[in-house]
């Protein structure tokens, strides 16, 4: 019988090393993006939905403070919750001769009053990076993500059958 002297032990070292070990961690990775991409999809989507129930407020500040006190578990949720990933709210009046969407304003100026309420809202997310996870052991650049946007016909705006408006 001959002996042998290790080789398939060094052939599995340098496939493990080479190929299985990178492989494992990418895939790591790639969860721990799609996880935050999901979540941020379902943050914009809640967002939407605040913003089209209750008062509206030209800056959407109600909005943003809602969605910064309620972000979901994810592994960058610190950035969501500093203001780092740029929230933004936009409402939308329809013009009834063209049918599209233009930046509302209340010509009375007053902000959440029954006679004066948007037709829609646009929530998004316009600047974040995905940081965290493996990307900070490896030193890897910061992942760009795209622009999440969610827009939604306004329900109430806050106020209930009798014309008052709660925030």
């Amino acid at each position: 019988m001959r002996r042998r002297s290790g080789q398939a032990s060094i052939e599995f070292a340098l496939l493990y090393g080479a190929v299985i070990l990178p492989l494992t961690f990418m895939v790591v990775f790639v969860s721990e993006m799609l996880w935050v991409w999901h979540s941020v999809v379902d943050f914009t989507r809640e967002g939407a939905n605040y913003a089209a129930t209750h008062c509206w407020i030209g800056d959407g500040s109600n909005v943003t403070t809602y969605m910064t006190t309620h972000v979901p578990r994810m592994v960058d949720m610190d950035k969501f919750q500093n203001g780092e990933a740029g929230l933004q709210v936009s409402y939308f009046s329809l013009d009834p001769a063209t049918g599209q969407l233009a930046p509302f304003a209340c010509a009375s100026g007053a902000e959440c009053s029954a006679g004066c309420i948007p037709d829609a809202v646009t929530v998004s997310v316009t600047t974040y990076q995905f940081t965290k996870g493996l990307s900070t052991l490896f030193g890897l650049a910061p992942v760009t993500m795209p622009p999440f946007a969610t827009s939604m016909p306004m329900q109430s705006a806050g106020c209930d059958e009798s014309g008052n408006c709660l925030p």
